[in-house]
């Protein structure tokens, strides 16, 4: 006798697509890069200037990087590279000012000396930044204006900062200190316009349209 065979149906759930992870990044990135550039626009003055450090690692730098590894999942190639790099960023400049900056001045090296070489070296990583950050704005134009203004503030900052530390102007760095703020509200701003969005499922604040549309079609 033969036994008759089931066949059971089996039903593909697909995972929920992961919630827009951009506006944590962009608020990782603001409040860092806002207690930074108040420390360098000499607003600080009654404070350490580090209140900056542990929030480059623990917010600026992790959060931004987690936000990146999400854009990844999300399929967005701008996101990802963007939060992932800055993300980085802040990570490393946290090791460097602990692990560089306040170390000890090496065998035959001033005080001085050291403290004006280490901002030689400031000046090399925001230059690289800044390189990164060109190629980064150029495609932020595909996005949206606030987007773009995000790069275009944090492209003016990067290079006034380096110019500042290069040469060993204090003021040209207050300077860059100033912009970075403009930039810390404008990334807080658009960070709060994606939380809008996420929470309504509709536009609150508006974001603008692309500012340029590069490339053919693709059909």
């Amino acid at each position: 006798m033969s036994t008759p065979t089931q066949t059971v149906a089996t039903e593909t759930v697909a995972a929920p697509p992961a919630a827009d992870p951009a506006p944590l990044g962009l608020a990782a990135f603001a409040l860092t890069t806002f207690l930074l550039s108040a420390a360098n626009a000499h607003w600080m003055t009654s404070a350490t200037g580090n209140a900056w450090l542990g929030y480059a690692i623990g917010y600026g730098g992790l959060a931004q990087l987690l936000a990146g590894m999400w854009e990844f999942r999300n399929r967005n190639v701008f996101g990802a590279t963007a939060f992932s790099t800055y993300g980085g960023f802040w990570i490393g400049l946290g090791l460097w000012v602990l692990l560089v900056a306040e170390h000890a001045p090496p065998a035959g090296m001033t005080a001085t000396a050291y403290a004006a070489a280490t901002g030689k070296d400031l000046g090399w990583i925001l230059l690289a930044f800044a390189i990164f950050n060109t190629y980064m704005l150029l495609w932020s134009t595909q996005l949206n204006t606030a987007v773009f203004l995000v790069f275009l503030t944090l492209e003016l900052t990067e290079i006034v900062l380096f110019i500042g530390f290069f040469s060993g102007n204090a003021n040209i760095v207050k300077v860059g200190g100033y912009i970075g703020v403009i930039t810390a509200l404008v990334a807080w701003y658009t960070s709060a316009a994606g939380v809008g969005a996420g929470v309504t499922g509709k536009p609150i604040l508006p974001v603008g349209k692309p500012l340029l549309t590069l490339g053919g079609s693709s059909s």
